[in-house]
């Protein structure tokens, strides 16, 4: 539905020479200056209350995404600084989903948890490969950290799998060959070349 009743709104900021970036009802005008947000803002809005619409109050504004503190959040990601992070709130979603599939009560083998894990970390992947690379190396943390915890407590040795000794007994290679998808290895193959 959004889609039908925005589409006029695509054209008339076209027209304008605006250029807007819409999916659904969630939508981004990029400006050149800061008097030409204020200006692309005041269309929309004058669009908007035309059509008997509204803005969402905390999430409308202006903001110079090239610097700290003033990036907007877009379809999971945040533009910042310059670079595309992970949203917060999706990074969570994420680590929830992680968490659920990686419980150190589960009693099933590393390699049905690895199974069933590649294909959340793959679709994830698929969709934030975008996202600045430090993203992706801190998680494949996160996920070994979860899964040596789980070893451990199979062990009937309980702990968060975060000691050395623990990194020793299963290093990233380890569930390399487990056939764990890793997130930092795949955005290394995926980045355009130089």
């Amino acid at each position: 539905m959004a889609n039908i009743y925005l589409h006029p709104l695509d054209v008339h900021m076209a027209k304008l020479g605006y250029r807007m970036v819409r999916y659904a009802d969630d939508f981004v005008v990029l400006c050149r200056s800061r008097e030409e947000a204020e200006a692309a803002l005041a269309e929309v809005r004058h669009w908007v209350e035309r059509n008997g619409l509204g803005l969402h109050p905390h999430k409308t504004r202006i903001g110079d995404c090239r610097k700290p503190g003033e990036g907007f959040d877009f379809l999971g990601y945040r533009f910042e600084a310059g670079r595309r992070f992970v949203r917060k709130k999706s990074l969570k979603r994420f680590k929830d989903a992680i968490r659920t599939k990686t419980r150190r009560t589960r009693g099933a083998s590393l390699a049905r948890i690895v199974e069933g894990l590649n294909p959340l970390l793959r679709g994830w992947f698929g969709y934030f490969k975008h996202a600045y690379p430090t993203e992706f190396s801190s998680l494949d943390g996160f996920i070994r950290r979860r899964l040596r915890a789980l070893l451990r407590k199979q062990d009937k040795r309980p702990s968060l799998g975060q000691g050395i000794q623990d990194n020793h007994r299963w290093p990233n290679a380890f569930f390399a060959q487990a056939g764990l998808f890793a997130l930092h290895t795949a955005w290394i193959g995926a980045r355009p070349s130089r």
